[in-house]
């Protein structure tokens, strides 16, 4: 190479360096570059392809074109593959090619859409930085089939200089991706904790809030689906699908299952594979121009399962794709903890409205129930004095009201009870079973496992039992019923069954009915748990509570 030569590729490696360093913006910067090297060079023709790792590639940049790839805006160059991106996908393409002859220029000859110019080949340079690999960049003259040593190096070098500054263009936008994300988690937690101060604490409740408010705040995040264990499966509550929001009680099956299992059993968010996120696109009715990645992760439910999130996004990049995880974790987070938060505020409201339980039960004893006592041993006395000779109607009188003072007291104790349980000193089925022989019921009670329930779990599970109990009495028609408790490691239950009438679910039943089985689910629920009441003609009703206990201390 003479003098003239060298200088000629510095000064040319020098003004698209000068060209890489002051630009920011992806297309202008490749447009630019383009330009300068082929005025630098001589070469007449050139276009850029930028590659993904799902085997797409973008049309970027041209200068020069012939008509026969520039007609119809230029289709020829936006579909298709050709031998050079053949061999770049085929992991074939490392360095700068020599020549390789021009499939769309030879498809152009053959149908004879337009003029090629005089291109029949071009050499091909794989834009890379360090290991990684970005698309490919085809340069080419009419009438040249070749390529010297000394200009496929240079083309090299110009593509390693484009390649390096790609990088920084990725690492810029994937950093300025990845703080508007947490900006906008910011901002949804925010939200989210304004709007589930009033949603209670069903995970159903605030699903819909959950999912229109992921899809509200961040804007490229096409699709957010939540989905609640039940049974041994997952079930759709709630999807937010570009600006829609719906509700499905749609069975996970197939690929999507196996994505909801597969993140159940990770501490972190598992992106979906191909046949997994085509399986997403179909459920959501998306055909493939929103959804380009999924990611799976957990939250909190209130059953022993957690509950699954899935949200699509529609940057196709792997950096896009990753930074999404990070944000998507911290958005599971603040799940988590809103969650958590109100649970816990409505614990606390439980505490606080049993704390006012006792404090009324002990007014009652100790002022209307001593009234109602003394009122029963004074007209005790008083009969006693209008027996015998003055026996007559004040007597008969003073005899009826003994009666009913006493009656009202045993109505005030019992009531008393059932505002303050007393008896849980001695365990949860000893007190079931006093209560039960209250109500003149015969309680046979069984217990498998030793262990010291949490006080709160143990007068939850009093208050769901005697409500069973309650209604094994007045619904039922049966004089006896079976209680049995199981302690497990993580777990109570308590089941209660009768041999009655059954069939209460499936008649039609009163307001107060409504509101006792309404009242066992719910106190179940508060705590984590669940409470089941099954009930047949044939097989009586069958009343199961189960309290996880790895979320309280003993």
């Amino acid at each position: 190479m003479n003098n003239s030569a060298r200088m000629q590729e510095l000064i040319t490696l020098k003004t698209i360096a000068e060209t890489l360093n002051h630009s920011s913006s992806l297309n202008p910067m490749l447009q630019n570059v383009l330009g300068q090297l082929l005025d630098l060079t001589g070469l007449t023709s050139g276009w850029i392809f930028l590659m993904d790792t799902s085997h797409e590639y973008e049309f970027v940049a041209d200068r020069n074109l012939p008509p026969a790839l520039t007609y119809r805006d230029k289709q020829p160059m936006k579909c298709g593959n050709c031998w050079c991106v053949d061999k770049y996908w085929g992991g074939r393409l490392h360095n700068a090619v020599n020549i390789l002859n021009c499939k769309r220029l030879e498809d152009a000859e053959e149908q004879r859409t337009a003029d090629t110019g005089g291109i029949t080949h071009h050499a091909t340079v794989p834009l890379r930085s360090a290991e990684r690999s970005y698309g490919l960049m085809n340069v080419a003259a009419p009438g040249k089939n070749h390529f010297t040593d000394s200009e496929l190096a240079l083309l090299q070098s110009v593509a390693l200089q484009i390649g390096g500054a790609l990088e920084r263009i990725r690492l810029f936008e994937a950093e300025r991706r990845r703080a508007l994300l947490f900006s906008k988690a910011g901002e949804f937690g925010g939200e989210l904790a304004k709007m589930a101060a009033g949603a209670g604490t069903r995970l159903c409740l605030v699903a819909d809030r959950v999912t229109r408010l992921i899809g509200e705040t961040f804007a490229g995040w096409p699709v957010a689906a939540l989905f609640e264990p039940e049974d041994d499966s997952y079930t759709l509550r709630s999807l937010y699908a570009g600006s829609s929001l719906s509700r499905e009680d749609l069975a996970a099956d197939g690929q999507l299952l196996t994505l909801l299992m597969k993140s159940t059993a990770a501490n972190r968010p598992v992106r979906a594979s191909a046949a997994e996120l085509a399986e997403l696109r179909r459920v959501t009715g998306d055909n493939g121009t929103r959804l380009k990645a999924a990611f799976a992760v957990t939250v909190p439910s209130w059953c022993q399962q957690p509950a699954v999130l899935i949200i699509g996004c529609g940057g196709k990049e792997e950096e896009a794709a990753q930074v999404d995880a990070v944000v998507i974790e911290a958005v599971a987070e603040h799940i988590t903890v809103t969650l958590e938060r109100v649970k816990l505020e409505e614990q606390q409201r439980l505490l606080t409205r049993l704390e006012e339980r006792n404090r009324l039960a002990r007014d009652l004893h100790d002022s209307v129930s001593q009234l109602l006592f003394s009122l029963s041993l004074t007209a005790k006395g008083v009969e006693g004095m209008l027996t015998g000779e003055n026996d007559g109607p004040a007597a008969a009188a003073v005899r009826d009201m003994r009666q009913l003072s006493q009656t009202a007291l045993q109505e005030m104790r019992s009531l008393i009870k059932q505002l303050r349980p007393t008896g849980l000193e001695a365990g949860l089925l000893a007190a079931l079973q006093e209560y039960g022989a209250m109500l003149r019921l015969e309680v046979r009670t069984e217990m498998e496992g030793v262990s010291q329930l949490p006080s709160l779990v143990e007068e939850t599970l009093w208050r769901i039992g005697q409500e069973a109990l309650n209604n094994v009495v007045k619904h039922a028609g049966a004089g006896t019923a079976d209680i049995k408790l199981r302690l497990l490691p993580d777990r109570a239950a308590l089941r209660i069954a009768d041999q009655g009438r059954g069939g209460a679910l499936e008649r039609p039943v009163t307001g107060d009915t409504h509101y006792g089985l309404a009242n066992m689910r719910h106190r179940a629920e508060l705590l984590g748990g669940s409470c089941t009441i099954a009930s047949s003609p044939e097989n009586g009703t069958v009343v199961e509570a189960i309290i996880p206990l790895n979320r309280f201390s003993r």
